[in-house]
């Protein structure tokens, strides 16, 4: 059985917590290592975890070293940036695209990315913009693969409990099924195994997902695992 290194860009949020869980316990991933500004609080023989300043360029690149498989999800919020445009930028499109740019530098095969269901470079709606600028230019560079998932809201238990995603989130798992395929609800943990899932497939070029797409992927990753 082919085993492979994983480096995790964002292991603190909502998709990273899940994901991080679900790569240390697969088998084909020998080794996981997440750059991180504080630590996490797990303790795994597979896993290396690097506190960094993602602003500081050189120590970001230096702490990438080298593997197989990159995984981002990082990402924050206008209420945690206080409304701060450019700091919303450094977080969701500098750190990814420098993520990538580095990777591909290493030699890294294979780039996935927690992108946004209304990701549009053109579109007049900041959040939906920026994600689509940083589709658009992680989608450039020279990985075997580049995978983009695309979820609308997410689901799951955060750490930080926001009344108002809390209530939305309720009230979507409600509607979900006359919603229509791009716009339902997705459990974070389902996005976390798509993105392995799309890793350990033998798919090159750049592939975008949204939520029909990764349900499948999950399905693929569960038989490979029934049969492993």
């Amino acid at each position: 059985m082919q085993t492979y290194s994983a480096l995790l860009i964002g292991a603190s949020g909502l998709v990273g917590s899940h994901l991080v869980k679900i790569l240390l316990d697969h088998p084909q991933i020998h080794k996981v290592t997440i750059l991180v500004r504080k630590p996490i609080g797990i303790n795994h023989p597979k896993l290396e975890e690097k506190i960094i300043d993602f602003n500081e360029l050189e120590q970001f690149e230096k702490a990438m070293g080298t593997g197989d498989f990159i995984f981002s999800c990082i990402g924050t919020t206008m209420k945690k940036v206080k409304g701060d445009k450019h700091l919303y930028r450094q977080i969701d499109f500098d750190i990814p695209v420098n993520g990538a740019r580095f990777g591909a530098k290493a030699g890294y095969k294979k780039f996935m990315l927690v992108s946004a269901h209304l990701a549009n470079s053109k579109s007049r709606i900041f959040y939906s913009r920026l994600k689509g600028e940083t589709d658009e230019i992680v989608s450039t560079f020279p990985f075997q693969a580049i995978h983009i998932f695309r979820p609308s809201f997410l689901i799951g238990e955060r750490k930080e409990k926001r009344w108002i995603e809390l209530t939305l989130g309720k009230l979507m798992e409600r509607i979900a099924a006359i919603l229509p395929g791009n716009y339902k609800p997705i459990q974070a943990k389902t996005v976390a195994e798509a993105m392995l899932s799309a890793a350990l497939s033998n798919q090159k070029g750049t592939h975008i997902y949204h939520y029909q797409e990764m349900n499948q992927l999950i399905r693929k990753l569960s038989f490979s695992q029934d049969n492993q």
